[in-house]
C-alpha cells in the first residue's frame, strides 16, 4: 500500500530488451511467463549496487516477467472484480487481502512450490487477514510515522497532535488516503482505527475538518519534494519512505506517535484469474530468498519478514527504526481490516467533502 507511488499504469516487461529477444545471454531455458500485478517501484531495480531482481528471477528460471502497475489496492480491487485481463500474483495491502478471500478471488498457495516461505518470522505467517495461512506469504512491511523538520519543529513530536498545531499553519502536509488519514483522526478522538462504524467515521471527519484550515495540501508522492526541499514542516507518512526522505535532507527527523500507529503490511497472492500458477509460486518463492529479500529490502527500506535475509543486511538498515521497528513499538500498533462495504464508501464520501471545504 504504502510506497513511492507509480502514477502510470502499463504493463511492461521487466527485464531489459537485451533480455526478452533471442541471443540476450539469458543461462535458462525460456520457461513461459508470469504476470505481476504489483505496486509501482516495488523491487531492486539493479540502481546504485543493487541487484535488479526481476532480471535475474529471468536469468535463473527463464520465466518471463510482465510487470503491470497499480496506484491503490482499490485500482488493484476494481481491475480484479471488472477487467478481463490476467495476473499471476497480486501484493495487496492487509485490508485488501480480507476483502479478496471474502469473496472467493484467491487461489490457496501450494507451500510445497514456495519452500522458502521457512524463512517467514512467525510474527507474518497466518496474517490476521488470512488467520488459517493458505494465501499469502508477507511480502514487506512497515508503521506509519511523522516527518519532520528540525528547523521549523522545535521539539520532536510524540503524538499526531502535532499535524494539529496551529503553530505551524500552512507548514502541515497531510496524507492525500482516507483509510491512513481517517485512521490518524480517530486515533485522536479515543477510537480504534482496526474497525470503525459510520459514527466513528463522522468523528474523524469533524477532526479532520479541524485541521484543514491549517493544512498546506493532501499530498501522497509529493512528500517526498515538500520535505526534502523543505517546503514544509511536518508530515504523516510511511517509515521507510521517511527513512528515504532523511537520507537526501540532514535537517528532516522522524517521530513515531507514542500510543503506536498503523502496522501495514502486503503481501503476494494468487488470484483466481491466474493463467500461470506454478511460475507464479516459483516467483513468489525466489523472491523470499534470502538474499533476494535483502535486495528488495535495501532498496524500499521498509521491513522484510525473512529472518534470513538480516544476514545480508548491513547493521545500519538492521538497526534503523525507521524499516525495522521494535518488538514493544510493534505491539502498540493496530492493523487496518476489511471495513463493511457501506461504511468504506461512508468513509471515501466524508474524506473527500473534507478536502473539498
Amino acid at each position: 500500500m504504502k510506497k513511492i507511488i507509480s502514477f502510470i499504469l502499463c504493463a511492461v516487461l521487466a527485464c531489459s530488451a537485451t533480455v526478452v529477444f533471442a541471443g540476450c545471454g539469458s543461462s535458462a531455458e525460456s520457461k513461459g511467463e508470469v504476470n505481476v500485478y504489483s505496486w509501482g517501484d516495488y523491487f531492486a531495480p539493479g540502481e546504485d549496487g543493487l541487484m535488479d531482481v526481476i532480471a535475474e528471477f529471468k536469468d535463473k528460471t527463464g520465466i518471463t516477467v510482465n510487470l503491470t502497475t497499480y496506484d491503490t489496492n482499490e485500482e488493484l480491487y476494481n481491475m480484479l472484480k471488472s477487467s478481463n485481463v490476467s495476473y499471476d500474483v497480486i501484493i495487496p495491502s492487509e485490508y485488501m487481502i480480507t476483502k479478496l478471500i471474502k469473496e472467493d478471488m484467491l487461489l490457496e498457495l501450494d507451500y510445497n512450490n514456495i519452500p522458502n516461505y521457512s524463512e517467514i518470522s512467525e510474527r507474518f505467517k497466518k496474517l490476521p487477514c488470512d488467520p488459517d495461512g493458505k494465501y499469502t506469504v508477507c511480502y514487506s512491511w512497515g508503521v506509519t510515522a511523522m516527518v519532520y523538520d528540525k528547523t521549523k519543529v522545535d521539539k520532536k513530536p510524540t503524538s499526531w497532535d502535532t499535524l494539529w498545531d496551529e503553530s505551524l499553519k500552512g507548514d502541515i502536509l497531510m496524507i492525500n488516503n482516507s483509510r491512513d488519514a481517517m485512521a490518524i483522526a480517530m486515533q485522536l478522538c479515543g477510537i480504534n482505527p482496526e474497525e470503525c462504524t459510520k459514527a466513528d467515521v463522522d468523528k474523524a471527519t469533524a477532526k479532520l475538518a479541524e485541521q484543514k484550515p491549517l493544512l498546506k495540501k493532501y499530498v501522497m508522492d509529493q512528500v517526498f519534494t515538500e520535505m526534502e526541499s523543505g517546503q514544509a514542516a511536518v508530515a504523516p507518512y510511511y517509515a521507510g519512505d521517511i527513512a528515504k526522505m532523511m537520507e537526501n535532507n540532514e535537517d528532516l527527523d522522524y517521530a513515531f506517535p507514542e500510543d503506536g500507529s498503523n502496522l501495514f503490511y502486503d503481501a503476494f497472492c494468487i488470484p483466481k484469474s491466474c493463467k500461470n500458477k506454478e511460475n507464479a509460486e516459483a516467483f513468489i518463492n525466489f523472491m523470499q530468498k534470502p538474499e533476494i529479500a535483502a535486495e528488495n529490502c535495501k532498496y524500499l527500506l521498509y521491513g522484510t519478514p525473512n529472518k534470513g535475509a538480516l544476514e545480508f543486511l548491513d547493521e545500519d538498515i538492521k538497526d534503523n527504526e525507521l524499516t525495522f521497528p521494535n518488538e514493544e513499538y510493534l505491539d502498540k500498533c493496530y492493523t487496518f481490516s476489511d471495513v463493511d462495504d457501506e461504511v468504506y464508501a461512508y468513509m471515501q464520501e466524508q474524506f473527500v467533502k473534507v478536502q473539498a471545504e
